[in-house]
């Protein structure tokens, strides 16, 4: 079983910086992906699959991003720390909102920002930006 905490949110300032973190526990297998999605405020009650589709990094080290964050958005992981990373940069008012992060088997995943192939999902941590 897979777990995944995030850590990092709060409130912060346009045009600032953030990063969050996402400490895995249990075993997502060999082969996988792991990435960060967003609901946007006022969207909480919403079904999962309306959340974005931010970044993911896969077992290889292969990302993928949004094309509205890529400039911003940075991905990456710490294997030996068992934790991933989102930064960003540069915050908008649009950025606010709850970051999960989440993780799947690579085969299940298609494409990337596919909410439902996703199999864990943390609680989420909350972004103010002002």
């Amino acid at each position: 079983h897979v777990q995944l905490v995030e850590s990092g949110g709060g409130s912060v300032q346009a045009e600032g910086s953030l990063r969050l973190s996402c400490v895995v526990s249990g075993h997502t297998g060999r082969a996988y992906v792991m990435g960060w999605f967003r609901q946007a405020i006022g969207k909480e009650h919403e079904h999962s699959s309306t959340r974005e589709g931010l970044a993911t990094i896969d077992s290889d080290g292969r990302r993928n991003y949004a094309g509205s964050v890529q400039s911003r958005f940075s991905i990456f992981e710490d294997k030996s720390e068992n934790t991933l990373y989102l930064e960003i940069s540069d915050l908008k008012l649009e950025d606010t909102g709850t970051y999960y992060c989440a993780a799947a088997p690579r085969s299940t995943v298609s494409p990337w920002s596919y909410v439902v192939s996703y199999d864990y999902w943390g609680k989420g941590t909350q972004v103010t930006v002002s």
